[in-house]
């Protein structure tokens, strides 16, 4: 019997030792043909007619039409809207994403929004550096009502580590089956419901034709006015005007925002400079080990791919993630 050529697989990112080790150490080297690409790098067409693996941030419009071969691209994030807009994603190429490596750090930093709106630590920065002796007293989040909207694996996690600070959690999830740490779980139907409860409001949603402009100033007058909007899933989910909008008229006492419609933000961006809004610059799944943690998913799911298994984190296109 013959031995199947190896396959042609494309590591398209600046430092691809992460993943060529995670390769090695699924004992998969001798299965692949390994080719790596800076991100400022432009493919060679003789590499795109061969390549069937690949593993990226992104493509240009045009580029998948000019891979043949291409059966399976890891994309390097959880969010896959850039590559769900591609014309050229072919039926044929499954495409993965890297949901649920943020696990760790996003929950962290979500609390860190939390503590941050109700401790005065950062006021105590400042008056620091002003040699002045303040003494605040902080809000408690225990007692508090945290609103998830969103409860796929991170929302799960967010969920189970602030019940364990006694805050009462509640949320949506398309399939509304219960959670452990949420008190209830609420269909898409029922936002309204937990936009009027929450004082706090969790956005982790997806980015789909449902979801885009989804904190509107309607759904935004649903909110307390002692509330706060926290987003850690997509720019797009808000409507800006909408939010600086109710920020500015304590319709909704504030917002941390780490992600946004254009990053970076720009310079002239209202949110900079709206009393009430906290501009983080998108640090909610950075973590020091991140490539080492998308590595060990890349190469399960190589192994897989090599078996004619399913993958894990296959993206449904018709849901949009």
């Amino acid at each position: 019997m013959t031995a199947r050529a190896p396959t042609p697989l494309l590591l398209w990112l600046n430092d691809p030792a992460p993943y060529r080790e995670a390769v090695e150490r699924a004992g998969l080297n001798d299965r692949v043909e390994i080719h790596t690409l800076g991100l400022g790098e432009a493919p060679p067409e003789t590499l795109l007619a061969r390549v069937e693996v690949m593993l990226a941030w992104r493509a240009a419009p045009g580029l998948l039409g000019r891979m043949p071969r291409l059966r399976w691209i890891q994309a390097l994030t959880a969010g896959v809207e850039g590559w769900l807009a591609l014309p050229d994603l072919a039926p044929g190429i499954t495409l993965t994403c890297a949901r649920g490596t943020h696990r760790i750090q996003m929950p962290e930093n979500i609390l860190g929004a939390l503590f941050h709106l109700t401790k005065p630590y950062a006021a105590a920065a400042f008056d620091q550096r002003a040699r002045r002796w303040t003494r605040r007293v902080s809000e408690t989040l225990a007692g508090k009502t945290l609103g998830i909207l969103g409860l796929g694996a991170i929302g799960r996690e967010v969920a189970r580590k602030a019940a364990a600070l006694e805050l009462t959690v509640i949320g949506t999830k398309r399939s509304p089956a219960p959670v452990p740490g949420v008190q209830k779980v609420y269909p898409p139907e029922q936002t309204d419901d937990v936009l009027a409860l929450a004082d706090f409001v969790l956005l982790l949603l997806p980015i789909t034709e449902e979801t885009r402009g989804f904190m509107s100033a309607r759904r935004l007058k649903m909110m307390k006015p002692t509330a706060y909007l926290i987003n850690f899933g997509r720019g797009e989910l808000v409507a800006d005007a909408d939010l600086i909008e109710a920020v500015q008229s304590r319709t909704i006492a504030g917002a941390v925002l780490d992600v946004f419609t254009t990053e970076p933000l720009p310079a002239d961006h209202p949110f900079w400079t709206t009393e009430g809004i906290t501009v983080l610059p998108h640090i909610g799944g950075l973590h020091p080990q991140r490539d080492h943690i998308v590595g060990r998913l890349f190469a399960d799911n190589l192994a897989r791919f090599l078996a004619g298994q399913p993958m894990l984190e296959t993206v449904d296109r018709r849901r949009g993630y």
